[in-house]
């Protein structure tokens, strides 16, 4: 957040963060530093590994954080399996709540560091959860509220737990959480997320600890080959042996690639309507997981069984990936993209854990940050309810291929000499992730990066409009919608976004996958009959960005994001298992009535 808007915007009575958000009119007001309009307010102490036993009698261990004079105080859950004493920054958020009136209990999740049973990522963060808030609420310091917050998967474990409905549970703040495993973090409309799944899950957290990454075993491999040779072997399910891993939960995510009973069980997505608290969502346009933040906002605000989960639930999407900064990835979105995230968190937890009137009820709901103009803006909904859903249309002369080629972006659709692109995709030399939607997993560049290193390949198609003569603004969901064959069973489409500036570079904005075998339902894969022109509807999730005068929309096309995703091997053989790869030959249509096109979000 800008330092000079958060100074001179808190008021006791006003919510910090709608303020600083809010825009113009809002400079006048005299200087107030966030601390002294919310400064530690008492001393506290710490009870180390206090018990917490499951209903299936399984202990698990917090550290308990609580101000020093006895009384009752709202509570604050944060579960993690990162360990409450990993590092000093581990300390910073139980210290700063703790500090401000409320019990902090911050808890390794099961079978992770102190706490007992088996570790299996989010297998049974449902009933955990529910029964350490229904815990926390019946201590001696708890006066019956409890909220819950944390990040990444202690946002998912909030997201799990409110699927169990606890009854004192008043609120949640789940920050750069997925709402459904298999949606948001496994796949992309099908895509395996491989550098994610593999360098997050199966080589740093096969056990009761967080491990080094597996690649400093490889010994008589140079660094910059290590993640390379791993992650271009075949067949996927034996890939982890290579690094002396063996996690099950790996093995049984590779042995369920379609969304069935083993997924639904772990997404929200699913019970929107039996969750009747109030949810702010925190994210970034290009964290892993903004479709949870994006989702979660959406889900509870037009499904969420209560009216106050539905009128009163926020979202604050910011110009970030898996946290929060003024620079990502190649872009310097300026002071004001910098966000507190204390500063937004604590007003939401006094209003709603403390009954404080400070406006955090009766604010807009949405906060997010327009690119380009790199500004904030608050709106009552998402997606916008003024939007203007426009198509630009794909076309070119037959030859898309490299941004030195002929395909353009128009608003008008192509006549009859648009000819079709055609490109040859060869899993065993992809087009190498550049920026994007990613964090956490294997080394890859994400974020807002120049994209012109890869253009420049002939199995990269770019299509380029015009550019701008007055800024044309995109905020929400994106799709790209082509009418494409392949002589292939299966292969992928990808697609991106692109904002191009005058300068010539090419900064991505929003991306999508596509496994053409879920091209009808992620649940029921049906392969491709070679040939045949199909429409794929590629969901790019969504971005807010300002195309400036000067500046071009740009889409592009290809077949591969590797290693964000694995190599789809174009044979249709059963997912994870196959070790033949064949070279796919794909054609692009953009004539007639195969109009392929991406369809834009406007905002008038």
């Amino acid at each position: 957040m800008n330092q000079r808007v958060l100074e001179t915007m808190l008021t006791p009575k006003s919510l910090l963060v709608v303020a600083a958000l809010c825009g113009a009119g809002l400079h006048a007001a005299p200087p107030v530093r966030f601390a002294e309009v919310y400064p530690p307010t008492n001393e506290i102490k710490v009870d180390h590994r206090v018990a917490t036993r499951m209903r299936d009698g399984v202990v698990l261990y917090s550290d308990v954080y609580r101000p020093v004079k006895e009384g009752k105080y709202p509570v604050l859950v944060s579960r993690t399996p990162y360990s409450t004493e990993r590092a000093p920054s581990a300390y910073e958020e139980p210290l700063f709540f703790a500090r401000r009136g409320y019990v902090f209990v911050y808890q390794d999740v099961r079978g992770r560091h102190e706490s007992e049973g088996k570790w299996e990522p989010f297998r049974d963060d449902i009933e955990d959860g529910y029964d350490t808030i229904e815990w926390a609420a019946a201590q001696p310091w708890s006066n019956g509220k409890v909220g819950m917050q944390g990040h990444s998967y202690g946002g998912h474990v909030q997201w799990r737990a409110a699927m169990a409905k606890p009854p004192h549970l008043v609120t949640i703040f789940p920050l750069v959480a997925a709402t459904s495993i298999y949606h948001d973090w496994v796949t992309l409309n099908g895509a395996w997320r491989l550098s994610f799944n593999f360098g997050w899950g199966a080589d740093r957290q096969e056990s009761r600890i967080m491990q080094n990454m597996g690649i400093h075993s490889m010994k008589d491999v140079p660094d910059s080959q290590r993640y390379d040779r791993v992650l271009g072997h075949l067949p996927l399910i034996g890939m982890q042996e290579l690094l002396g891993r063996h996690a099950q939960f790996y093995t049984d995510w590779i042995g369920h690639p379609d969304y069935d009973d083993y997924w639904k069980k772990l997404n929200v997505e699913e019970v929107f309507e039996e969750i009747g608290i109030p949810v702010h969502t925190h994210g970034g346009w290009f964290d892993l997981f903004t479709q949870g933040t994006q989702r979660g906002y959406t889900g509870m605000s037009r499904r969420g069984k209560s009216e106050v989960a539905r009128k009163k639930s926020r979202m604050t999407i910011g110009p970030w990936e898996h946290g929060v900064s003024r620079k990502t990835g190649d872009l310097d979105f300026g002071p004001g993209a910098r966000v507190e995230r204390e500063a937004l968190e604590l007003p939401w937890f006094d209003y709603w854990l403390k009954g404080i009137d400070n406006g955090a009820g009766s604010q807009p709901a949405v906060n997010l940050f327009v690119m380009g103009r790199n500004e904030w803006r608050q709106e009552n909904e998402f997606p916008l309810a003024r939007t203007e859903y426009r198509k630009m249309y794909l076309t070119s002369g037959g030859r898309a291929n490299s941004a030195a080629g002929d395909g353009r972006l128009s608003w008008d659709p192509p006549d009859a000499r648009s000819l079709p692109d055609r490109y040859v995709y060869d899993p065993a030399n992809p087009v190498p992730s550049t920026g994007g939607n990613n964090c956490c997993g294997t080394p890859t560049l994400s974020g807002p990066r120049d994209q012109r290193p890869v253009e420049k390949r002939g199995d990269v198609l770019v299509y380029t409009s015009q550019p701008m003569s007055r800024g044309l603004e995109v905020t929400g969901p994106v799709k790209v919608i082509l009418h494409a064959a392949s002589d292939a069973p299966d292969t992928d489409f990808a697609a991106k976004l692109i904002d191009v500036f005058p300068d010539g570079r090419a900064i991505n904005l929003c991306e999508g996958m596509l496994r053409a075998r879920y091209r009808e339902s992620l649940s029921r894969p049906k392969l491709l009959e070679p040939g045949k022109v199909y429409e794929f509807t590629i969901d790019l999730v969504g971005t807010s960005n300002v195309f400036l005068p000067g500046h071009r929309i740009r889409v592009d096309v290809t077949s591969s994001h590797f290693p964000q995703f694995d190599a789809n091997p174009n044979t249709g053989e059963a997912f994870g298992t196959g070790t033949r790869t064949r070279v796919a030959r794909q054609t692009i249509h953009h004539a007639g009535t195969q109009l392929s096109h991406v369809l834009l979000p406007v905002i008038p």
